[in-house]
């Protein structure tokens, strides 16, 4: 499902899709970005050189076989939409191969545009939490900002800092957050940046627990309920979330999902896709 968001009814800017949409891009995630031989990919890369496998179409050459050929974080991936917007919006559908003089700058306004559609996902999602109300006003104009930004031309772009941007951001979402929690009874569990690397958290009850740039790599999460859990963050590699509830998790995105173990019984927010990987 596509994740766009209009507020046309709520006075708010028509957003950018918040989804790779690599049709309308010219593969700048396997250009701009590097990449370094290990488990997630079969070979070094570095920022700015485009990818062996990478066909003159712009498009991948083994797309359909990235898993089997090494290149597993390919397909963990998701630029939140900041490539096509680079392409087509920013740089006005001119790409780095026939308009070369752009390329330099299409590859540092890429990483920026994402960090701010990263910020946009996040804030539309907290804008749906009736329980977030309180802080609503606020998130409505970070998202006009940040919205704003992502209209800026390349130079801007290329010199903006996000830091400042994404702390002011951080604070709404982290009050968000706790109003969310806060309507779950009982006490939740704070692990907030924990090392739960190869925890065995099967079938545990984790409802509006605090999971916060956790580390869960290759944790047993499966048949455990996270709803209203704040997964911000969270580092799901290889988490088996088999037979999971996440269906309310706070801020969960598609790269975490895509990077976790799943099968048809995990439960996921219907704005997300399931995994093709998942079995």
């Amino acid at each position: 499902m596509d994740r766009v968001s209009h507020h046309s009814t709520t006075g708010l800017p028509a957003l950018p899709l918040l989804q790779a949409d690599c049709a309308n891009c010219f593969a700048l995630c396997c250009v701009a970005l590097p990449f370094a031989k290990s488990n997630d990919f079969a070979v070094n890369k570095p920022a700015g050189t485009p990818c062996k496998n990478l066909q003159q179409d712009f498009r991948c050459g083994i797309h359909t076989r990235l898993r089997d050929k090494g290149f597993q974080g390919c397909t963990v991936f998701d630029c939140f939409g900041a490539g096509q917007q680079t392409s087509q919006v920013t740089f006005g559908g001119r790409d780095w191969r026939t308009h070369p003089g752009t390329a330099r700058q299409m590859y540092e306004v890429f990483p920026v545009l994402r960090q701010l559609h990263e910020l946009l996902f996040y804030l539309s999602e907290a804008l749906t939490l009736p329980a977030a109300a309180p802080v609503h006003a606020d998130l409505r104009q970070a998202l006009t900002e940040t919205e704003e930004w992502t209209r800026a031309d390349g130079q801007a772009l290329a010199g903006l800092d996000v830091g400042p941007l994404r702390q002011q951001i951080n604070t709404l979402l982290l009050k968000t957050s706790e109003l969310v929690r806060a309507k779950v009874p009982g006490r939740k569990k704070n692990h907030r940046g924990a090392d739960l690397m190869g925890a065995r958290l099967s079938g545990a009850d984790l409802r509006g627990a605090n999971l916060r740039g956790a580390y869960l790599i290759a944790a047993d999460l499966s048949r455990a309920d996270l709803r209203t859990a704040d997964l911000i963050g969270a580092d799901l590699r290889d988490t088996n979330l088999r037979g999971a509830d996440l269906r309310d998790a706070v801020f969960l995105t598609q790269p975490q999902l895509n990077a976790a173990q799943g099968d048809p019984t995990t439960r996921i927010p219907p704005s997300l896709t399931r995994p093709a990987h998942w079995t």
